[in-house]
């Protein structure tokens, strides 16, 4: 029998959830044994698991979880520098040189555990089997435009919060826009992040220029960029990524006065955009590198969990197949990203 454990989150500002209760209910049905944590923040109620058939754990108990337990989360687990002997599937952020991927992998080794990271879950083609690129895409730029919105005003971007809906989301910010509408160039249009990008800012009435690889494949400069009022950069750094915003960008000639960094990997080598090094945060979404002309860099790493309900449903339907195969971690999509692990950790 299959044991998967849903942990709660520990992170503030992360309601979203892997998996719903409809599909718990496909995998018990299945002849898995499905536990999930109380949480003082995940979207869906606790209630709503236990009517399908689902066993309560208290908040944060996954660490006595037994031993055979497939602890499932989003985010970081807390940094406490424990050794993990349980495995774990979740977003690790730890194979491409972040310091504190590495201390991850570290408490993996210490305590004979695993991991399954959710970003290295793949098709054969490398294509991943699940993602939350679109709810990412669209609400960082959202979170982008308030950004500018704040700008015209003399100001910083508010504290940002989640919201019920899209549609909800989509009020808010048509409610402080004035007449005017800036332009934005959008690098990775034809993902799914760019794609969520592209929508928010299209229903914002906004002209959106859409680059892709071919637009991209010279490998630099690209002065266009500094040519638009907002820059979304919807590309995951890794070997070979071109950089589209250099540091001297910063006290360069430019329009551009907001940068979007969707995909959010400041720490990493193979980073973009070379303006800034660190993540903001909802209490602070921006970060302004240089005040005349004035230009800010938003840059959160968990966006969709603005909109919690949408993404978690989308995610969860996306990931389900595939959590019905966990019976098999050698093979397919769990035996790559197993495979991946033991690279990392040599």
């Amino acid at each position: 029998m299959v044991h998967l454990w849903v942990r709660a989150e520990s992170r503030a500002n992360e309601e979203r959830v892997g998996l719903t209760p409809d599909g718990a209910a496909q995998l018990l049905k299945q002849g898995f044994k499905v536990t999930v944590e109380e949480s003082s923040q995940r979207i869906i109620p606790i209630a709503d698991y236990v009517a399908v058939g689902c066993e309560v754990a208290p908040e944060f108990s996954w660490v006595d979880a037994p031993d055979d337990a497939l602890i499932f989360g989003l985010k970081e687990l807390p940094e406490d520098g424990t050794p993990l002997r349980h495995r774990h599937i979740m977003f690790g952020h730890a194979y491409k040189g972040q310091p504190s991927g590495r201390v991850l992998l570290d408490r993996f080794q210490a305590g004979g555990g695993a991991l399954y990271d959710l970003e290295y879950l793949t098709h054969a083609d490398g294509r991943r089997v699940a993602a939350f690129g679109y709810w990412a895409g669209y609400a960082g730029a959202a979170v982008s435009l308030m950004c500018w919105i704040a700008q015209q005003y003399g100001e910083q971007a508010a504290p940002v919060h989640a919201y019920p809906n899209a549609a909800d989301m989509r009020a808010d910010l048509l409610s402080r826009l004035g007449d005017t509408r800036p332009n934005a160039l959008i690098i990775g249009a034809l993902g799914r992040v760019g794609t969520g990008g592209a929508d928010l800012c299209e229903a914002m009435g906004m002209k959106v220029t859409k680059w892709d690889m071919a637009e991209t494949a010279s490998g630099g400069p690209f002065p266009e960029v500094l040519a638009h009022d907002i820059f979304l950069n919807c590309i995951l750094a890794r070997p070979g990524t071109p950089v589209f915003v250099p540091a001297d960008a910063k006290v360069a000639e430019r329009k551009l006065s907001v940068i979007g960094d969707i995909a959010c990997d400041p720490d990493s080598d193979f980073s973009p955009i070379k303006v800034y090094d660190r993540t903001t945060t909802w209490a602070d979404p921006a970060l302004r590198v240089h005040d005349d002309p004035v230009l800010d860099v938003t840059a959160i790493d968990n966006l969709p969990s603005m909109l919690p309900a949408e993404s978690s449903e989308d995610f969860a339907g996306q990931l389900l197949p595939h959590l019905m195969t966990l019976g098999a971690l050698d093979q397919d999509v769990w035996g790559r990203a197993g495979a991946c692990f033991k690279e990392a950790v040599g």
